[in-house]
């Protein structure tokens, strides 16, 4: 599916390539029949907004909404299992389904990084992408919502992938969860993150290392609400 190429693109660290390419992604995504055509406007006139900027900016931008805090991290593991241990198995087992299916990670991001899974799924059948779009579809969902409340035109590509996977979105639901999260990208949430935690001795191992807690305020999902357990990248993340 080349649309996913296309978002997996846009949603990636903005370079003078991409900028570049400008015309080459609005035509493939004007010409896009996974797309309605209210969806090919606003991705269109977000390509046009993103390489409009200058690339300094749009890079700091970046940054700052993607870098910057939890809640919009671009790993999909940091979201359901934040700092334990069974992220690295995660991982390891998401790297096996890859291989499996032929695709040659040559990226130095790790293998959950949004952009590069959707570049895995460009590749598969439509039948599966959607299957694997749908089994991030809450945490998708999220991403969203938390763009959409800081006013960011990123929001539209997390959208429009919940429309290609068929996820049903009861988004008021969404929208109150998010509405209760301290946001964790400003200067005193940053401070208090890197703040020494009391090392005890009593914690069975592992829980130490879980992040800054639980469920929406940390910017994690519960990850049954995210991934199901029939392939081996759910059942890393259903442990």
């Amino acid at each position: 599916m080349l649309l996913l190429k296309v978002i997996s693109r846009l949603l990636d660290y903005p370079t003078a390539a991409l900028f570049s390419a400008a015309d080459e992604l609005v035509d493939l995504v004007e010409n896009s029949p996974e797309l309605n055509s209210d969806e090919r406007l606003a991705i269109s006139a977000f390509i046009r907004d993103l390489t409009g900027q200058d690339l300094y900016d749009a890079q700091e931008r970046y940054d700052l909404l993607f870098d910057r805090g939890r809640a919009l991290s671009l790993l999909l593991f940091e979201h359901v299992h934040g700092e334990s241990r069974d992220r690295g198995q995660a991982m390891v087992e998401l790297i096996g389904v890859y291989e499996s299916r032929g695709f040659a990670v040559v990226s130095e991001q790790l293998p959950d990084y949004i952009p590069l899974y959707l570049e895995f799924l460009s590749e598969q059948d439509v039948g599966f992408a959607r299957e694997w779009l749908g089994d991030i579809g809450h945490l998708l969902a999220m991403l969203s919502e938390r763009l959409l409340q800081r006013e960011c035109n990123y929001s539209i590509l997390f959208d429009v992938l919940i429309t290609i996977s068929g996820y049903d979105v009861i988004r008021e639901e969404i929208a109150e969860m998010v509405g209760k999260e301290e946001r964790d990208d400003t200067m005193e949430a940053i401070d208090k993150e890197w703040e020494d935690k009391e090392v005890r001795f009593d914690e069975p191992a592992g829980e130490s290392c879980a992040g800054t807690g639980s469920g929406s305020a940390s910017g994690q999902v519960p990850s049954e609400q995210i991934i199901s357990p029939h392939v081996p990248v759910k059942q890393a993340a259903a442990k």
